[in-house]
């Protein structure tokens, strides 16, 4: 069985992509997405809040559900941590790079 090549034409699609795109859209987009992703932590935060808020004062809520929030909440902050750590870290060494 023969395995064809892939054949990509890098150029065309990098220079139509520039064209398309300014730094300014792209900047304008990644700053939307980075808001995006900081504001589903947060609500994660404050559903988790909220719910065991509402266990502690003795409302109808299972604990189940308290603890998949609770944990759900933990998860999104860890990663978002892991993901800063990682941006500072490739920041820095940006920086350490000889021009």
């Amino acid at each position: 069985m023969a395995i064809n090549p892939i054949s990509l034409n890098v150029g065309a699609v990098s220079e139509a992509n520039q064209s398309a795109v300014t730094p300014y859209k792209a900047q304008k987009t990644f700053s939307n997405f980075l808001k995006d992703a900081i504001n589903q932590v947060n609500d994660a935060q404050i559903q988790s809040d909220n719910l065991t808020k509402k266990m502690a004062l003795g409302e109808n809520v299972e604990l189940h559900d308290v603890m998949i929030a609770s944990q759900k909440a933990s998860i999104t902050l860890q990663a978002t941590m892991e993901v800063r750590n990682k941006v500072v870290e490739a920041y820095q060494e940006i920086m350490r790079m000889q021009v």
